[in-house]
């Protein structure tokens, strides 16, 4: 029995196809932003309150080095870190074994009150630092138009 060449090249390309999807479990390259208010960036926060977890005093100090936070505002910006983190699906076996498969995550939520209006979720090869904070915190910036950043 011949098979026709169109079946040929799908056979071919079938790992292809397949691949993407085996790696696609945990994996997370890019930054997921959500803007949940679209009307923010016409009313920009005036100002911010920090919530950092779990603390993290090296994330606070590179916050307080991005924006000047109050203690009494309405609109919180909540950082949320973790590091060591794994992926147990085994459709991501051999990404994990031949690259830097993702160990660690930063996550930004812009609140006003309990109302969610912004979040920024990444996830990153290295415990985050100030760098990924500050790109994060641009992103969120621009976003919603939130003024009075250093």
């Amino acid at each position: 029995m011949k098979i026709p060449t169109t079946a040929k090249r799908l056979l071919r390309l079938t790992p292809l196809l397949i691949l993407p999807l085996m790696v696609a479990g945990c994996q997370k390259k890019n930054a997921y932003t959500t803007l949940y208010d679209r009307n923010i960036s016409a009313h920009p926060p005036h100002c911010l309150k920090l919530s950092v977890f779990p603390p993290d005093p090296a994330i606070e100090r590179a916050a307080h080095s991005l924006y000047p936070f109050r203690s009494d505002c309405p609109y919180t910006l909540a950082v949320s870190t973790k590091e060591g983190i794994h992926c147990n699906s085994n459709a991501n076996a051999p990404r994990k074994t031949l690259s830097n498969f993702p160990s660690a995550y930063l996550r930004l939520e812009l609140r006003h009150g309990m109302k969610l209006l912004y979040s920024y979720y990444r996830d990153l090869t290295a415990p985050p630092d100030a760098g990924d904070l500050e790109e994060a915190f641009d992103r969120m910036r621009e976003a919603t138009g939130l003024r009075g950043a250093k």
